[in-house]
């Protein structure tokens, strides 16, 4: 194919797209005098557009998903085959790939054994929160309702995700919102509240969460619902002896621990989940972006036998077990994707270089935050880092996101693609977010550094 008609099939599709593509998060009014992006190639850690330009994705698919990178032909020969082979049949009944990749998923999550599959992470936290309310009704005669959430942790787009969700300005306009969802305070040392203990954050932070399971009444609360590490609401890992007493917390009254794993999940800090650096055993498990790392759609519900046997207990052979169905859950790309993608990450080793490009990227972010006052605070663990942007570092009052907007904006400009907290609060979206693919070099990291070295020197 000539340049010249590479060149015209580019513009017809991009006046297609301006014409009659709904784009997500993204005011249109800015397409009537440019061009909206349009990716159009990738491979390994890099993406070009429609006009040729090259960029080092720093946030894997802007969104946490491309997890061993583009262009795996082994992952996309895997679909095809499966496809021609058998492409659907509803989940009512089994295949192939599901129960290999149930398998092979159950192996990497010791005291878990129940995958149930959806499409996307807000419609796996839907299941979560159908399966503790129908727990609720058939255990504890409707009580036990109210599903506990942080402040700052995000669990979908569905208006019940959003009840969920503790980021004001991703509900603002969308409520009124589900019932018997109640917030919890985060778990940011950084930011901690006001009288908190700071010599012993971690634990006092959880502790709120007893003080909220209290004033709701024990016997109404049937689970929380909680990140391992915040992410779009400004990559905070736990202090020290949180996740602990969240344990002990949900042990002591009976609420299940539901752990939102759809960022952290299948490779992205260094474990296969994140919940796996703390010790805790959840009983139920989500998961979807990384799963099949974009190749196809997947996410998975996951829980332990306990949580399963609910079901079966024969009180109501009519409504008494788990009355749900995904649609799309019953095609067999997901799991054909989601095997490779496994495997990928087990051949490649795909965990220790996470761990090893994870201890150098904090560091070079660490001499960023040494070079420029307006980094308050460095913060993530594996290939899952970011940084928060101040006025200044005695008062911690935070940057205007406009800035946050135009470093993202100047970086991409110079050929690399970052994150950042995306119209989420009223005043805390000041932060920088970074999420390589799993497959990325010490040579590609200082590429980022240097295009936030840039983007810093030039606007700060």
């Amino acid at each position: 194919m000539n340049n010249v008609t590479e060149n015209l099939i580019s513009e017809t599709v991009v006046e297609s797209d301006r014409s009659h593509v709904w784009h997500h998060l993204s005011q249109h009014k800015a397409y009537e005098n440019s061009d909206p992006l349009m990716i159009v190639k990738g491979k390994g850690v890099r993406v070009w557009d429609a006009k040729g330009n090259e960029y080092l994705d720093a946030v894997s698919g802007a969104v946490w998903t491309v997890n061993v990178g583009y262009g795996r032909t082994e992952i996309a020969d895997a679909v095809r085959d499966q496809l021609v082979t058998m492409n659907y049949f509803a989940q009512t009944a089994g295949n192939v790939p599901a129960a290999q990749f149930a398998e092979r998923l159950i192996s990497k999550m010791p005291s878990l054994s129940r995958v149930y599959y959806s499409n996307s992470g807000s419609e796996a936290n839907e299941k979560a929160f159908k399966i503790v309310r129908q727990i609720a009704d058939k255990k504890y005669g409707g009580k036990k309702r109210k599903i506990l959430f942080r402040e700052r942790d995000y669990h979908g787009t569905t208006i019940t995700t959003l009840s969920a969700t503790g980021q004001s300005e991703r509900r603002n306009q969308y409520g009124p919102f589900t019932p018997g969802f109640v917030e919890v305070p985060h778990c940011c040392e950084y930011r901690a509240q006001e009288g908190a203990d700071i010599g012993n954050y971690g634990v006092w932070a959880a502790d709120q969460i007893e003080r909220v399971i209290l004033a709701e009444g024990p016997d109404t609360v049937g689970a929380l619902c909680l990140e391992p590490i915040t992410a779009g609401g400004g990559i905070i890992e736990a202090p020290h002896g949180y996740w602990e007493r969240v344990q002990q917390i949900c042990k002591k009254y009976d609420i299940l621990l539901h752990i939102d794993e759809v960022v952290c999940g299948l490779g992205r800090t260094g474990k296969w989940f994140g919940y796996q650096h703390y010790g805790i055993r959840p009983d139920i498990v989500t998961m979807a972006k990384g799963v099949a790392s974009g190749y196809a759609a997947i996410s998975c519900t996951v829980t332990t036998e306990d949580v399963f046997e609910a079901f079966k207990e024969d009180d109501d052979p009519r409504m008494g077990y788990f009355r749900d169905i995904s649609t799309f859950a019953g095609c067999t790309a997901g799991p054909a994707a989601a095997l490779v993608n496994m495997q990928i990450i087990e051949d490649e080793k795909l965990l220790d270089n996470v761990t090893e490009q994870g201890e150098y990227l904090r560091g070079r972010l660490n001499q960023l935050m040494d070079k420029y006052e307006v980094i308050g605070d460095v913060r993530g663990k594996g290939l899952f880092a970011g940084f928060e942007l101040v006025k200044d570092r005695m008062t911690k009052e935070p940057a205007d996101e406009n800035l946050c907007m135009a470093i993202a904006a100047h970086c991409m400009a110079n050929g690399v693609i970052i994150g950042r907290t995306n119209r989420s609060f009223a005043t805390l979206n000041n932060n920088i977010c970074l999420s390589p693919p799993l497959i990325v070099t010490r040579d590609d990291i200082d590429v980022i550094i240097q295009a936030l070295d840039n983007a810093l020197q030039d606007l700060t």
